[in-house]
């Protein structure tokens, strides 16, 4: 089970992949909206609703419009309860598809809601995989409100915890409190294209990648990737923009020689000096795999705690909105491409996820849970 977007379709791409090339059947399910995308990774997609994420996040159950609350507590109380709308969505139409395929095990990503209710209503094993190494539990907590009627039904107080938790965060990054865990090696899953040399060769200038992920499509967020652009497009680097391809055509009409475009991004990630980014979970784990710095402007509370450790280890800097001013950007990345301590302990990040088992090796552990041994 996947969120309902493209980033949290790659974050579990390669377990899914793992589990299949074991010789299991799988079936990756999200939105109708994704289906292109879990195809275009090469895994058996079907939907669990038709509805987009920009349904879940504007209506509510009763089809009432609701208001986004941003920062704080309001803003993850918010995400948690439309991610439980899109689980409560999802329910039926789940328990639909395995009256004729049935799992022996169900497998959701950091916040797929909707697993953990279908484990308990098949009575099969859950196992929860991380999408990266953001925080949930007050966004938890919202959800299991929003999801009361679901739980009362399934005789449940609470959203049922993982027989199973794999988690892809390094181990330097992961918090003190957080429960036992199998870990995973995070592998990118993203759509690949005909590479140019470019994207793979290491030219003499510095490169810095400039990207805000898939969450481009919005608005709010294009402004937020131009605004990159032009404030580190006087420095002495390559600026290189992953970006669809309407938002990259613009960015190329604005910025003649501008290379833009949705290139694979663990490509070209090892090629870059600094990643700068809007600290989203899997540009993030694509950026300290490949051992690169990291720029980390958040966008969205869910990200800030994540991005702070990070900053803290060493590895990036964190710029919190609002204090992301065309001077202060410019200085952080000079502060990244000058200090060679950032990208001495991006090192250190990339070689602790290299030492961790593979999606390969975890698919024992989930054989192992879905058998009860």
């Amino acid at each position: 089970m996947a969120g309902g977007s493209m980033a949290t379709v790659f974050s579990m791409g390669a377990l899914a992949s793992a589990v299949r090339n074991a010789g299991h059947q799988v079936i990756v399910s999200s939105t109708e909206e994704m289906m292109p995308t879990i195809a275009g990774i090469g895994l058996p997609a079907v939907p669990f609703t038709d509805l987009s994420i920009g349904h879940f996040t504007t209506t509510d159950r009763a089809g009432n419009p609701v208001e986004f609350t941003p920062g704080g507590d309001a803003e993850l109380r918010f995400t948690g309860a439309w991610f439980g709308r899109m689980a409560a969505a999802g329910l039926d139409p789940l328990r639909r598809l395995s009256e004729s395929w049935r799992p022996d095990a169900v497998v959701g990503g950091t916040l797929s809601y909707v697993a953990p209710l279908l484990a308990a209503h098949l009575g099969v094993p859950f196992v929860r995989q991380s999408w990266d190494i953001s925080e949930t539990a007050d966004i938890d907590a919202a959800a299991r409100e929003e999801l009361r009627p679901e739980l009362d039904e399934l005789g449940l107080s609470r959203i049922p915890a993982p027989d199973l938790l794999v988690d892809i965060c390094p181990p330097s990054l992961r918090l003190p409190s957080a429960p036992p865990a199998q870990y995973m090696r995070w592998v990118p899953a993203n759509p690949q294209c005909r590479l140019e040399p470019w994207m793979y060769e290491k030219g003499a200038r510095r490169r810095v990648c400039v990207t805000s992920g898939t969450r481009v499509a919005l608005a709010e967020s294009a402004g937020f990737l131009r605004a990159l652009v032009k404030e580190v497009s006087p420095l002495d680097v390559e600026v290189v923009v992953a970006a669809p391809a309407d938002a990259a055509e613009e960015l190329r009409a604005e910025f003649p020689g501008l290379r833009a475009g949705w290139f694979p991004l663990d490509v070209v990630a090892p090629t870059c000096d600094v990643i700068l980014h809007h600290a989203g979970g899997s540009t993030g784990m694509t950026a300290m795999q490949a051992g690169v710095p990291q720029l980390l402007i958040p966008q969205g509370v869910n990200f800030e705690a994540g991005s702070r450790r990070i900053a803290e280890f060493g590895a990036a800097i964190t710029i919190l909105p609002g204090d992301d001013t065309p001077d202060a950007v410019t200085a952080a990345c000079q502060e990244l491409l000058s200090n060679p301590s950032y990208a001495q302990r991006a090192g250190r990040l990339a070689d602790e996820i290299a030492a961790l088992p593979l999606p390969s090796d975890v698919v024992g552990a989930i054989e192992k849970t879905a058998s009860g041994s």
